[in-house]
């Protein structure tokens, strides 16, 4: 993938900075022309596959960008410059009140590379246990678990039931660990 140096390449002025992110407006060159692009700057996120018993455990919680109930594997924004294994425990502890031996990675992405910068990590738990020290949620968050069958839950993202990205890239590639 090739890397553009960024200082020589746009100019950038800030819109807006809120708690989760910052909004942009760069400048950018494409053969010799310049054009403006409005680019959300987000310090990524993390989420965590839990499998026990052929079970994924995914949260119930209301997204008010959506303004809908979601299922989705647990998970959480990144402080920036936080190692996402870091926040993915954190994560995995604070939603779901679990914690496990490591973190098996499993892939990262750009959640919306077209206008935001949002790198998104997943991992798997291996040997995921109750916690018997659990931090407490955010304050703003209303979180209920769900365990569901492997396949059910396949089943669900082709009814439209489970529609968040990371979440149905976790539970397609726990199917595919099972083939």
């Amino acid at each position: 993938m090739k890397t553009l140096k960024e200082d020589e390449t746009m100019k950038r002025k800030l819109i807006f900075k809120g708690k989760i992110f910052t909004l942009e407006q760069r400048v950018v060159t494409i053969r010799d022309k310049e054009y403006i692009r409005d680019i959300i700057v987000h310090p990524g996120g993390v989420g965590v596959l839990v499998i026990i018993d052929e079970k994924i455990l995914l949260v119930k919680q209301v997204r008010h960008s959506i303004n809908e109930e979601t299922l989705e594997i647990p998970a959480g924004k990144l402080e920036y410059g936080e190692d996402p294994d870091f926040a993915g425990r954190r994560e995995l502890n604070e939603e779901a009140g679990y914690e496990c031996d490591q973190l098996k990675p499993v892939c990262a992405f750009l959640s919306t590379p077209g206008f935001c910068d949002e790198k998104i990590w997943i991992y798997e738990a291996v040997h995921p246990v109750e916690t018997s020290h659990r931090l407490s949620m955010d304050e703003d968050e209303e979180i209920i678990k769900v365990w569901i069958d492997i396949n059910e839950a396949y089943k669900m993202i082709q009814e439209g039931k489970i529609v968040d990205g990371k979440t149905i890239i976790a539970i397609q590639y726990a199917i595919l660990q099972r083939r």
